[in-house]
């Protein structure tokens, strides 16, 4: 646990002199890292989905030199200390885990995740929707929109009751296109059921529907930079090609890359 504690103190330490000394970190304010951190987050989540343990420590650390510097900022205004946020932090966990900390007996994740919420409710968020970010992308909007209702109980019972509701929402989205050819809004909102419904049901089978498509983004990308390189490596032009033979580069692309 020392070298841990030493360790921290020096992100302090550098902190610190880089607030003083460094003519970037002095001008920075909570506007102008804003920005910053929401990328920072992003190459967290791509060294995460990449399975990199040594980018993933690399980004880790780019994200807490950011918790510091807003702390180390926030100190400089006598508004909070990192200590506070320490604080504050361990105060809330322990609140939120009475099955830890307290007397209160839970069985299994959901019942921790309802007290979660529970608890929440009672101390001042009245609305149980209240902490989903409205900047969230709306993706994993949705998804967190999703589990805290089912914290709260508001959820189907089972899977099925929800493909019953992808394929009903499929129908809506059909009839919609032939009625409202050109209403460009109301087939977005159509659309827009499809995916919530579909989001829904990956919760049942423990599916992050946000890394799924990200890993199906990862994979379309690098499939079809192969079959580019295929094509150019045959002095070819993609930009010439019908349909039917880009296809069979494709799959070429596909064979090589599984």
């Amino acid at each position: 646990m020392k070298e841990k504690l030493d360790a921290f103190s020096k992100v302090l330490q550098t902190m610190n002199r880089l607030r003083e000394e460094c003519p970037w970190d002095k001008k920075q304010t909570f506007e102008s890292l804003r920005m910053l951190t929401i990328e920072e987050v992003h190459e967290l989540s791509d060294a995460i989905l990449n399975n990199s343990y040594s980018q993933t420590k690399e980004e880790l650390g780019d994200l807490l030199i950011h918790i510091v510097f807003y702390a180390k900022i926030a100190e400089e205004k006598n508004e909070f200390t990192i200590k506070d946020v320490c604080d504050t932090l361990v105060d809330k966990l322990v609140e939120r885990h009475p099955h830890i900390y307290g007397n209160i007996k839970l069985q299994n994740e959901d019942e921790v995740k309802q007290n979660w919420e529970k608890i929440k409710l009672k101390n001042g968020k009245k609305l149980t929707l209240e902490g989903v970010p409205k900047s969230l992308p709306s993706m994993i909007k949705a998804i967190r929109m999703q589990e805290k209702a089912r914290g709260v109980g508001f959820d189907w019972d089972n899977r099925h009751q929800v493909w019953d509701k992808i394929n009903e929402e499929l129908i809506e989205f059909k009839e919609e296109i032939e009625k409202n050819i050109g209403n460009k809004d109301k087939i977005e909102e159509e659309f827009g059921d499809i995916l919530f419904s579909l989001i829904n049901y990956s919760r049942f089978y423990n599916v992050n529907p946000d890394n799924a498509l990200e890993r199906t983004n990862n994979k379309f990308h690098n499939r079809f930079n192969k079959m580019q390189e295929i094509i150019s490596d045959e002095k070819k032009d993609l930009m010439d090609m019908p349909l039917v033979e880009m296809e069979k580069y494709w799959q070429k692309a596909k064979n090589l890359l599984g």
